[in-house]
């Protein structure tokens, strides 16, 4: 194989998801492979599984300076109506500081979250946990929306379809997110966000660049969605102005996930870098995974921005927002948190604690103490 590596060094890829923990291994041939320093591993919590956080809390804990962690929030209370009890949002997200996680990953405001939990950002529900992260200034990624042509059934790409991504009149609509949004960064002015996937606003750069305008803490990471590198080769010069001028606001992600092969991180990863680096003209690989369609989908143009623009993107915008090094982990408090997390899923679907992601998590912990 000959794909694009990065020339750069001391990359952080802010957005990489997490499988078993028996993955171990394998997250680190891909770090290793496509050239990373670290990972932030964005962590959506399954409460029926049990699975999610407590798997990059292990990597955490086995790799200290490695991993950072963005815990999702559980809402195992509202989803199995009442049948468990949860903690408040705030007492989750003071225990997620305390424990020694990195920020937080949100989920709610991808339109399919929504068709789960149908609970605006607004409501009510979310008030007291907007208010208090805005507090302790901990850092967000947040997926909002999705691609436009998820919206339009003859425009729907076939791996969307897939995956169940396809909204009609009846799901919520890309513009009500949006206005949710707006309506929390004017009551919280101080909340510090990364918007995965650059915010959906690839085929839109200036609305973008008066997003950005409006809302000064906001940044966007880089995370394909491969429409967002086709919507951005329209006009690679247009793009490279957005990107010079908004170089402090941009970071790097890949949404390498577990499940992906090595090759498949590669490819993922080195279309970005290529994108980034270079100013060629050139289509995803042949190998590329499931995710991001086929060679024949699209062209994309290279940017070929200066290496100290790089350096904010891949490395010093996050540790800006999320620090120089991963905090450590309070590895008492993280098996607390997953013995929890197990007996929250047992609730819910009956399977047995012990059988959990998070409870095996728990006791792996256990022999590091």
């Amino acid at each position: 194989m000959n794909e694009w590596q990065s020339n750069m060094t001391g990359i952080i890829d802010a957005h990489v998801h997490m499988g078993p923990s028996s993955d171990e291994a394998h997250v680190l041939d891909i770090l290793k492979a496509v050239g990373l320093e670290k990972m932030g591993l964005v962590s959506i919590q399954n409460p029926a599984e049990g699975a999610g956080l407590p798997q990059s809390l292990y990597m955490k804990a086995r790799h200290p300076g490695t991993f950072y962690v963005f815990a999702g929030l559980n809402h195992g209370q509202q989803i199995s109506e009442g049948r468990v009890n949860t903690p408040s949002l705030v007492k989750q997200l003071e225990s997620f500081k305390a424990m020694g996680c990195d920020g937080i990953k949100m989920i709610e405001g991808k339109p399919t979250s929504r068709q789960v939990m149908d609970i605006p950002v607004t409501d009510r529900y979310f008030a007291d946990y907007w208010a208090r992260v805005e507090e302790l200034d901990m850092p967000i990624v947040w997926h909002v929306n999705d691609p436009e042509e998820f919206w339009q059934p003859e425009l729907l790409p076939a791996w969307a379809r897939e995956k169940g991504w396809g909204y009609s009149d009846e799901d919520v609509q890309k513009e009500t997110l949006y206005a949710e949004v707006d309506e929390i960064l004017d009551r919280h002015p101080n909340l510090r966000i990364i918007f995965a996937h650059f915010y959906f606003l690839s085929a839109d750069l200036d609305r973008a660049a008066r997003f950005f305008d409006a809302h000064p803490r906001a940044h966007f990471d880089l995370t394909p969605g491969i429409e967002m590198l086709y919507n951005m080769s329209h006009d690679p010069d247009t793009t490279r102005e957005f990107f010079l001028k908004y170089a402090d606001r941009i970071v790097f992600g890949t949404d390498i996930a577990g499940r992906n092969t090595v090759d498949e991180s590669i490819y993922r990863a080195g279309i970005v870098f290529r994108w980034l680096e270079s100013d060629d003209t050139f289509r995803v690989p042949e190998g590329v995974d499931f995710l991001l369609g086929k060679p024949e989908d699209g062209v994309i143009r290279g940017l070929s921005l200066p290496d100290d623009v790089l350096t904010k993107i891949y490395r010093v915008n996050y540790t800006r927002l999320a620090g120089t090094e991963p905090r450590p982990l309070n590895i008492a408090q993280a098996i607390a948190e997953c013995t929890r997390i197990g007996s929250i899923a047992q609730g819910i679907s009956n399977v047995p604690a012990e059988d959990t992601e998070a409870v095996r998590v728990a006791r792996a912990l256990e022999k590091l103490v």
